[in-house]
């Protein structure tokens, strides 16, 4: 099972971290695990690109880990933009589990650092 846990703080998306291989079929094989893996990673991707809010990302791949955060002094432009790239990731991320719920725990939780 995949958990992937997205801390907020004043409904603000400030980090997201997803653990584990969901399970739902074997490597390579696996469409639940593929399909949470380009949301995350298209997120990041936009967050770098297209929102320029130089997010740190931690990856560990054979562990099926991957952590996005949003660094601590980002100016108000960038947050807006990068909320936009987070927020549409949570309600992915919700479609998806509420079909695979089995394979996917989300977890919203408070970000404290």
């Amino acid at each position: 099972m995949t958990r992937i846990v997205f801390y907020k703080r004043n409904d603000n998306i400030h980090c997201v971290e997803c653990s584990g291989h969901t399970g739902y079929a074997e490597h390579g094989e696996d469409i639940v695990c593929s399909a949470l893996s380009s949301m995350v990673q298209s997120c990041a991707l936009g967050l770098k690109k297209v929102a320029k809010a130089n997010p740190k990302i931690d990856r560990i791949d054979d562990e099926g880990y991957y952590k996005i955060e949003l660094p601590k002094n980002i100016d108000d432009k960038t947050m807006q933009s990068s909320q936009i790239l987070l927020k549409t990731l949570l309600l992915s991320v919700k479609d998806l589990a509420t079909n695979y719920f089995e394979y996917i725990k989300l977890e919203e939780r408070d970000y404290v650092y």
